[in-house]
């Protein structure tokens, strides 16, 4: 399988943490919070402690996130998220010069909303897919479903079902904020923002262009420590579980898949020439620095991509990647790896040649 096309969407209206602390400050909720609640949000927003500046969100103005019912937030999701995967498809179909005739599936991931019928309908439509192409809606696998998505239309190209699909995650975090005295709540409001990524992927590869091929790709879940980061439904909302253990527990089980992965495939780590890591913030890569023993330069594209649009969720490595080539990463063996709710971390191991 080849990577034939990226392309990247975020909503146009993007906000620096300092505008998210100021805007926090003058919420209805702000003042029933706990005065160590108040103290939390502004670490997190004004102290740079997740390595964040600015975030994209699905909002006209900062105000409409504090509006907190079922019936806004379900809405949010419906308008934007299939919007989003649409920009990002037509950006990866036009990178891979190819029309929405030639894609035979679409396989999207979102945890941040549902509809029924799923994405794949309202993408499929904006698109002009054709009517008889397989649509999947995968949902349930929070931050690190890229890589599951990918082993999908991995599936579909070996067995000769397809010649192109389309994998495509999106996420409207921001229709799932809240401003309450739980922890985890909080600092997920500080730390997610919204958007969409999106990968043509091929049978064969195209001439005269940069190689990008999947060779083989890993999974581990860990149901045991599940309850350390999920969504749970409290009001008919979906509510991000996030609790202090997910740092450590990230960077434990990355460096467990990327062990089993290099074993796997006879190589060592030094032989890794680029890494795309997903970025749940500063101190998940400070810990899987240290577990993983890597250099601050192994994630520093991942940290810029936090820096810029926060911890995207699911589209997060289609970022990274789509910068490492941009930039012109040196040609070798690639490194993709994914974590979240499950726990559950997965990695993919790319060959890429000029």
């Amino acid at each position: 399988m080849f990577f034939a096309g990226l392309g990247t969407a975020v909503p146009p209206r993007r906000y620096s943490q300092k505008e998210c602390w100021d805007a926090v400050q003058r919420a209805p909720q702000f003042s029933r919070l706990k005065s160590s609640s108040k103290a939390t949000l502004q670490y997190v927003l004004r102290n740079d402690a997740n390595g964040i500046r600015t975030r994209h969100l699905a909002l006209e103005r900062l105000e409409e996130v504090f509006d907190i019912d079922p019936d806004t937030l379900a809405a949010r999701f419906a308008r934007h998220a299939p919007e989003l995967a649409a920009v990002a498809a037509r950006s990866a179909l036009r990178d891979a010069d190819l029309q929405p005739r030639d894609v035979d599936a679409v396989l999207i991931s979102t945890c941040t909303g549902y509809l029924c019928p799923g994405l794949t309908s309202y993408v499929s439509e904006r698109l002009g897919l054709r009517a008889d192409v397989l649509g999947l809606d995968l949902v349930g696998q929070g931050c690190a479903a890229a890589l599951p998505n990918l082993r999908a239309a991995e599936s579909l190209i070996a067995a000769q079902r397809c010649r192109f699909v389309l994998s495509i995650c999106v996420e409207i975090c921001s229709a799932a904020f809240y401003i309450d005295d739980d922890r985890g709540v909080l600092v997920s409001a500080c730390l997610f923002g919204d958007g969409a990524g999106a990968a043509l992927l091929a049978a064969a590869p195209a001439s005269g262009r940069r190689r990008v091929q999947w060779k083989d790709g890993w999974s581990l879940t860990a149901p045991a420590h599940r309850d350390a980061l999920r969504f749970e439904e409290r009001g008919g909302m979906l509510r991000n579980v996030l609790t202090p253990q997910v740092p450590a527990l990230a960077a434990e089980h990355a460096a467990s898949v990327l062990t089993s992965a290099l074993r796997d495939a006879g190589l060592e780590q030094r032989d890794i020439r680029t890494w795309i890591w997903h970025a749940g913030g500063k101190r998940v890569l400070e810990e899987l620095c240290a577990a993983a023993r890597l250099e601050a330069a192994d994630v520093e594209r991942s940290a810029r991509v936090l820096s810029e649009f926060g911890n995207l969720s699911s589209p997060f490595v289609y970022f990274v990647l789509e910068l490492a080539l941009r930039e012109r990463a040196p040609d070798g063996w690639w490194w993709l790896s994914s974590f979240g709710a499950g726990f559950s971390c997965h990695g993919g191991l790319l060959a890429v040649s000029s």
